[in-house]
């Protein structure tokens, strides 16, 4: 990674989204060389008013002047480009990036259940790190509004090589995401098999759950929703497990082995939080696409293991015939044992 006299690292942002613009704008708050990728009305607002963050846990309101860019060359010089988009858009864009041969470190922030694979067959391995941005959020107008790390309650980016490995580059990239207030960076030897887990808990389960009740507030209301959720994550973890890897972060391991009856509590308290609206609710209406494509990445990984998935196959198949359930639906029994 190239080091320049006065010590700064010039990175690129490509993704002027929620997420992408949260990571540019905190950037550059931490004294970072710092230019967004931007295009039509956003790239305007970005070169008009800036950054316009809204943190809807601190309430505060900040505006940054990034700087914003409108293409991508293949003789840009960055030390460290971070892709913050959809896995669909972020395969789309692939072609691109490898026309550029100056950049030696593209990390690709956001879900992927699939792996590193799809990103190495167009891009050297040894330029790609993966991770995620652990921030939420959704724009409206040119405000975005977001969750992040505040000062006192950090928000870590976990990231890491796509073989596992330490290098001097790991640490290079972490110092950069560390310089962002509210935020600090986990290197992982795991990362492959942390998106996983993070795509087990969302995309075959949770999002198809709220799907088949209508919306997430009809889900906290449907214990037959909660109880397919839970069984769906569980089906998922042990076709993960299956497959050989581990669940991560390891504080996810007791959703395959807790009660249904204490889950219910756990997941109606966790989906009724308040900041629900929006790490939940708005992402999800914004990111259909995303969610589609992330649910086939990982159902080709519950083909490979070869595990049954009544509760996943029994949503699926409600959503396909366009069926709901009856809100405050309670006819499957629980299990007390798993």
């Amino acid at each position: 990674m190239e080091k320049r006299q006065n010590g700064e690292k010039k990175v690129l942002v490509i993704g002027a989204g929620p997420l992408g613009s949260v990571l540019a704008a905190r950037l550059f708050q931490g004294g970072q060389n710092v230019a967004i990728l931007a295009r039509g009305e956003r790239l305007l607002q970005i070169r008009e008013h800036g950054i316009l963050l809204h943190d809807v846990v601190s309430g505060e309101t900040s505006t940054d002047k990034v700087p914003a860019v409108s293409e991508f060359n293949p003789e840009d010089h960055y030390d460290l480009v971070l892709i913050v988009m959809r896995k669909n858009h972020q395969l789309a864009l692939l072609p691109t990036l490898a026309q550029n041969r100056n950049v030696a470190s593209f990390l690709f922030l956001g879900n992927n259940a699939a792996g590193p694979g799809d990103l190495t067959k167009i891009l050297d391995p040894d330029r790609v790190l993966i991770g995620f941005p652990n921030a939420a959020g959704y724009r409206e107008g040119n405000v975005i509004h977001c969750i992040a790390g505040q000062e006192q309650d950090t928000a870590a980016i976990p990231f890491g090589e796509v073989d596992g490995s330490l290098t001097a580059r790991t640490r290079q990239v972490a110092e950069i995401l560390a310089s962002a207030p509210g935020f600090t960076a986990e290197i992982h030897t795991d990362m492959d098999a942390w998106l996983k887990s993070h795509a087990a808990l969302l995309f075959p389960t949770l999002a198809r759950a709220i799907k088949v009740c209508g919306d997430r507030l009809q889900l906290i209301q449907t214990r037959d929703g909660l109880v397919l959720y839970i069984r769906s994550l569980r089906e998922s973890f042990a076709a993960l497990k299956a497959l050989g890897y581990p669940i991560l972060p390891r504080k996810f391991r007791h959703l395959s082995w807790l009660p249904e009856p204490v889950l219910l509590l756990i997941m109606k308290k966790m989906l009724s939080h308040e900041l629900m609206e929006t790490a939940l609710d708005r992402h999800a209406d914004a990111a259909q696409s995303e969610i589609e494509h992330l649910q086939m990445e990982f159902q080709d990984l519950v083909d490979k293991s070869g595990i049954p998935t009544p509760a996943m196959d029994q949503m699926k198949q409600l959503i396909e015939q366009g069926d709901k359930l009856p809100i405050g639906s309670r006819s499957i029994p629980l299990r007390i044992l798993f």
